[in-house]
């Protein structure tokens, strides 16, 4: 903080005549522009700039999905994968691209800054959409796959895995970059700052709504080239387009890596854990800011985890009174402390998503599949299963509101919070609800299986004359369960997660996505492999109609059911230190 406080003035190389004229001219939160000069309040960032930014973001989210939503079909129509496999490389590959942005972030604060990011990392999933255009195209391709060849398959996966690192450049900086074209010292530009992350989530709906319905429509009918090379020209003219304005956007000064503090409390009390922690806790380091604002935001020590403490022990006089600069290798704050104990106290939450994000893999992996081996015929139409998901966007299209203008106004009368429930009931529900949708996935199962054999199709690799649209109801739970839980996770890290790490949080929300879909992948490997002895089918095989895809959402149900009750258990124990 005192290093910013001592280069902030060396912005101002051409400082206006009077500070009224300062205040209307720059923006005062120390933005800068392309040159590196104070950023004008008139000429640069607010909704000119945005409206650039949200471009990339809505070609970024119609590339991703125009992939993941019909994924699963592709690896088992085009690339000839068994069921189980296709599921498990599908879960792998959401995993990566939700596991990547956490490196993204990193680069973004540390070297490059997210404007950068971008512009690197944007061009690299141009790149994936035209190798995943070829793999689909070229005859070359396509001869090595009708001979058991593996070029196909690599070219695809090369494709699919470039997508993976472009996302992860692009997904943390879109968001943050637009939220920084607005001066937040400035209380107009603080409530558009709020419509920014509206529109910013509206654009990620219509992008899943748009590949839900058009892209896979023309997967099924036309072609997957095609598919590939709409959002591909969209991204290509979007980049161009926010190259073009790179004279109008605000830039904010890089400061240190919250993942590098974090590493530098873990080195630190590494360093020292042979010291004895003293018994008042005013001993351990602190700085001494020079505002009031500033240490406002300093965090006051807490008891827990106190190892980490020793992070803050000062070894020598000189430690504490800092007349001889020192390491923060070797000597952290009690705030840096704090904040890696903040993020400790989250953690078990944290993890009690990732079974939660386990169910929501099936959205576009097994409950695809089951949907194959359905009716999609609605009068003359036939609906892609990939398509159904679209039921999920309308579902908290639908829920969102109902949510806040009906849900929350109830459970106030009952419960006299705020906000209805607290964050521990909201992130309950969504679990409760997640569960619920694996156990009607079981019993459609179920159901499809009982037809299935009524009608002698047991051995026969063809749907069952039983409607898809009995998939239905289950993407209207699921959808209530995002905005329950999913929704209700993201504002708990934001609230409970230090300052200096809203971003890092962010990620690490992210990051519990990825985590989720690589436990459905290890899931239906062990399933595969305990499953399949002495020529059995298993409960997953190519043959849906001769397996047991019940018996696998049963045991998702018995997993949820599981979290939830140490979820619960965790938050009656610790409501009072949590508060959520």
């Amino acid at each position: 903080m005192e290093r910013a406080d001592e280069e902030r003035p060396l912005l101002h190389v051409q400082p206006p005549t009077s500070p009224q004229d300062a205040a209307s001219e720059y923006a005062r939160d120390g933005s800068v522009d392309i040159n590196k000069q104070p950023a004008l309040k008139n000429g640069t960032g607010k909704w000119r700039a945005c409206f650039l930014i949200l471009g990339v973001e809505f070609s970024e989210c119609m590339a991703f999905f125009a992939i993941s939503k019909n994924l699963v079909t592709y690896l088992t129509t085009v690339l000839h994968e068994s069921k189980v496999a296709a599921a498990g490389n599908v879960s792998a590959w959401v995993g990566a691209c939700f596991f990547t942005p956490l490196f993204g972030a990193f680069i973004a604060d540390t070297y490059w800054g997210r404007y950068w990011t971008i512009v690197v990392f944007l061009p690299v999933y141009f790149v994936a959409m035209v190798v995943l255009i070829a793999s689909a195209s070229l005859p070359i391709f396509a001869m090595s796959t009708d001979h058991g060849g593996n070029v196909h398959r690599i070219v695809f996966y090369l494709g699919l895995y470039l997508a993976a690192i472009g996302n992860g450049g692009v997904k943390p900086c879109t968001s943050t970059f637009g939220a920084d074209q607005f001066d937040t010292t400035d209380p107009v530009e603080r409530v558009q700052k709020g419509s920014f992350f509206n529109w910013y989530y509206f654009m990620i709906s219509t992008s899943s709504l748009l590949s839900g319905t058009v892209i896979v429509w023309l997967q099924e009918n036309v072609g997957w080239a095609v598919s590939f090379a709409i959002p591909a020209a969209l991204m290509l003219i979007c980049f161009l387009v926010f190259l073009s304005g790179s004279r109008i956007y605000r830039f904010r000064k890089m400061g240190a890596s919250p993942l590098t503090s974090i590493f530098q409390v873990i080195v630190a009390a590494a360093r020292k854990w042979h010291m004895k922690l003293p018994d008042d806790s005013s001993l351990l380091y602190e700085l001494t800011l020079p505002s009031a604002t500033d240490e406002s935001h300093k965090i006051k020590h807490t008891n827990e985890f106190r190892f980490f403490d020793k992070a803050a022990i000062a070894s020598s006089p000189s430690d504490k009174e800092f007349t001889v600069p020192v390491s923060s290798w070797q000597l952290c704050t009690v705030t840096q402390v704090e904040e890696v104990k903040m993020l400790l106290r989250i953690s078990p939450i944290w993890a009690s998503f990732l079974i939660f994000y386990s169910v929501s893999a099936q959205m576009a992996s097994t409950l695809v599949e089951q949907g194959m081996f359905m009716d999609n015929r609605v009068g003359s139409f036939a609906i892609p299963p990939a398509s159904m998901s679209i039921i999920g966007v309308f579902s908290i299209f639908i829920w969102v509101p109902a949510y806040e203008t009906l849900l929350v106004p109830l459970a106030r009368r009952f419960t006299g919070k705020e906000k209805g429930f607290s964050q521990a009931q909201r992130l309950a529900i969504g679990q409760a609800l997640s569960m619920l949708t694996m156990v009607y996935a079981a019993l459609i199962e179920m159901r499809r299986l009982a037809i299935a054999e009524v009608k002698g199709l047991t051995n026969q690799n063809v749907p069952v004359p039983m409607s898809i649209l009995w998939q239905a109801p289950l993407y209207l739970v699921h959808g209530a369960a995002e905005v329950f839980g999913g929704i209700g996770v993201t504002e708990l890290f934001y609230d409970h997660s230090p300052e200096t790490m809203k971003s890092l949080c962010a990620a690490l929300g992210q990051l519990a996505l990825a985590s989720g879909s690589c436990i459905n992948t290890f899931l239906l490997g062990v399933v595969a492999v305990a499953t399949t002895h002495g020529g059995a089918p298993g409960w997953i095989p190519d043959n849906l109609n001769e397996g047991h895809l019940d018996y696998f959402f049963w045991m998702l149900a018995a997993l949820s059911l599981l979290n939830l009750a140490l979820f619960v258990h965790y938050s009656v124990r610790h409501r009072g230190k949590t508060s959520c």
